[in-house]
Order: C-alpha cells, then structure tokens, then sequence
C-alpha cells in the first residue's frame, strides 16, 4: 500500500514540477472557448506556438484578440451590468493562465468593468 501512494506522491510533484495541469487546464479552456472545426491540429497549433516561444526566450503567444475578451466579458456579465464580481475575474485569469490559484490579487470592493478586465487579460 505505502508503494501505490509513493508512486502517486511522485506522480503528483511531477505533474506540479512541470506545471502539466495547467497546460492542460489552458489547452481544455482554449478549446472549449474557440470549438474550432480540427480540434487536434488546433491543440497541435498551440503547442508548437508554445514551443517555439519558449525556444526563442520569447513572451508566449496570447491566443485572444479583442473580440474573444469581449465575448468572455459577455459570458460572464450574463445580467448585463456592465462588470462582473471579483470571484468571475480572478477564475477567469485562472482559467487563462494568467494567475495561479495561490496569487494573491487585490479587491476593491467593487465590480471588476470591462475595461479594467480587457486591460489585465
């Protein structure tokens, strides 16, 4: 029994070492949110993007344009007030990638607007 949770204590720091959940998490959110018509070539796509960055020493390539924040904001502002609470903000950079589920960001209070949303994604 104790070799079983060895192996997946091993398993586990691997897959945290290499951050292989959150390159998961990013290629299953970009693929849900685009649904493009090849799904494999465009996961391949973004994979040779992503190594070809990290070859380079270049920032990784964002995959979103203006259209896709904007239509990300929609979703989330379902009741169309114009901004979304904090919590929708903060899964949405996580679901992104762009912040990790223990960074600590700050809380206004108020609602996060387009603006300030467009401007951090």
């Amino acid at each position: 029994m104790e070799a079983r949770s060895s192996r997946e204590l091993q398993a586990r720091n691997y897959l945290e070492k290499h951050r292989i959940m959150d390159l998961l998490t990013y290629l299953t959110s970009a693929l849900l949110f685009f649904r493009p018509e090849r799904p494999r070539e465009y996961l391949i796509s973004i994979l040779e993007r992503l190594r070809i960055a990290r070859l380079s020493g270049v920032a990784l390539p964002f995959f979103m344009d203006n259209s896709n924040i904007a239509s990300m904001f929609e979703m989330l502002d379902s009741s169309n007030k114009g901004s979304i609470s904090f919590v929708q903000y903060k899964e949405a950079l996580k679901t992104l990638g762009l912040c990790t589920a223990d960074e600590v960001l700050k809380d206004d209070g108020h609602g996060v607007t387009f603006e300030k949303f467009r401007n951090e994604v």
